[in-house]
């Protein structure tokens, strides 16, 4: 049997087999971009929440231009325990204003003293700031130095406060994961109705 272009029946059959193949593409376009931001959720995540909890380390936002303009504010920064005798000229302490007081700021560490007793004390210095901090900082203050710091992540970190931010990466997660198992299993049975098609007019 043979047919034209012109004819009816061929132009359907056409439009038919390009349907299934449209939406294949887009199944997987949608999948590509759940399973992008799937990763990217959970590694922010592990980033904010699970790598500081595993190694004691603390979540803490830049709150001020001190340490422009490698910290700006809204920065993120996570810091972790530190031995005093490892704590070296050039980095980047947070340590408390007032010992004992929640009140804390990170600034870098400008010089290092040892006084007589054996007793290390710490001159620290914004680096966005002309002088150094008043008063040398002393071992009970310091709560740990910078690891590591991610931009702007720390506007959501104020927003999330409690222990409300310990479920918001999570429950993100949890729903983009289930998205995206239901773009796989969407595209599963796009797939096998499109091969039980192909199937059917073979026969």
């Amino acid at each position: 049997m043979t047919a034209s272009l012109g004819d009816p029946d061929v132009g359907r059959d056409m439009a038919h087999k390009a349907t299934p193949a449209e939406k294949g593409l887009l199944h997987y376009i949608g999948l590509a971009v759940s399973g992008a931001l799937l990763v990217l959720v959970l590694g922010l995540g592990a980033l904010v929440i699970v790598i500081p909890a595993l190694t004691g380390g603390t979540a803490l936002t830049v709150l001020t231009q001190s340490m422009e303009p490698r910290l700006p504010p809204g920065t993120l920064i996570v810091i972790r325990p530190t031995a005093i005798d490892d704590i070296k000229i050039g980095d980047v302490v947070t340590y408390q204003i007032k010992s004992g007081q929640p009140a804390v700021v990170s600034h870098r560490v400008v010089s290092r003293s040892v006084d007589t007793t054996g007793r290390t004390t710490f001159t620290t210095k914004g680096d966005n700031n002309d002088l150094p901090d008043a008063g040398p900082v002393q071992k009970a203050q310091i709560r740990g130095t910078l690891w590591y710091s991610i931009p702007w992540l720390g506007y959501l970190n104020n927003l999330v406060g409690g222990q409300g931010r310990s479920f918001l990466v999570p429950g993100i997660a949890v729903v983009l994961f289930i998205y995206a198992g239901y773009m796989i299993a969407s595209s599963v049975a796009s797939s096998r109705k499109k091969k039980r098609t192909v199937g059917e007019r073979a026969e």
